[in-house]
């Protein structure tokens, strides 16, 4: 007798018999594994960059230029560009962009290094780690269906860049406050839901083509905006 698997966001059931379903669950944490272990490939690609473009004073002079904007908008461009062409990209060329894009973040996010202590950098990443696997590890294991939640995830994730980027212009410290409590809530809630999304893609294609890499992509933008939220609310700021 077959084993139905339901996909609650589409309402339908996968069928696979008892047989097949050990092979099923391995092969499902291979490609999960595949997809964390190249994320975190990328945060330690953006953190090097980003120490080394600080401590070596590169950030420092890019800050005092028009070409702040440059590297500080890219990121956001790029990775628009990748969400719609990534799928239709070799392996290599998906590959390339992904370990390019994590190195402009990590230009990009240089700048924390100026102006938070190293201690709370530090703290804050690990606080940010714990939250980040005790999130994804639920949104894998769960049985909730949390599609249900998408449209308001997004809708507070268009809601942040929005404010985001007008306060580039304002500087308001109450508005960036906000944005950073909000950003806590919608990429904490964006880890479990990318994390269940990417079960049901592979038992929808089996990981075929580039889904490890637009997965590593999705997660590692939840874990870069989750740290970047909690360093702004919880980071100490050099005297």
């Amino acid at each position: 007798m077959d084993t139905p698997l339901k996909d609650p966001g589409k309402g339908q059931f996968y069928q696979f018999s008892p047989a097949s379903a050990p092979a099923i669950d391995l092969g499902l944490r291979s490609f999960m594994l595949r997809v964390f272990n190249t994320m975190a490939g990328g945060l330690v690609l953006t953190g090097v960059v980003a120490y080394a473009a600080s401590s070596s004073g590169l950030y420092a002079a890019i800050a005092g230029t028009p070409l702040l904007w440059l590297v500080m908008l890219a990121p956001f461009g790029l990775a628009l560009l990748l969400g719609f062409q990534l799928s239709r990209m070799s392996v290599v060329a998906a590959q390339a962009s992904f370990w390019v894009y994590a190195a402009l973040m990590g230009l990009s996010l240089a700048g924390i290094f100026l102006v938070y202590t190293g201690d709370s950098i530090a703290r804050v990443f690990f606080i940010s780690a714990g939250t980040f696997a005790a999130t994804a590890t639920w949104g894998y294991t769960t049985g909730t269906d949390l599609t249900r939640f998408g449209s308001f995830l997004m809708m507070g994730l268009i809601g942040i860049v929005l404010a985001s980027l007008v306060n580039l212009f304002v500087g308001s410290s109450g508005l960036q406050f906000a944005v950073s409590v909000i950003g806590v809530l919608v990429f904490t809630g964006l880890t479990a839901w990318d994390t269940q999304r990417l079960k049901l893609m592979y038992l929808e294609n089996g990981g075929a083509g580039n889904l490890a890499i637009q997965g590593a992509l999705m997660l590692y933008l939840d874990f870069v905006n989750l740290f970047v939220s909690l360093l702004q609310l919880m980071g100490t700021r050099r005297g």
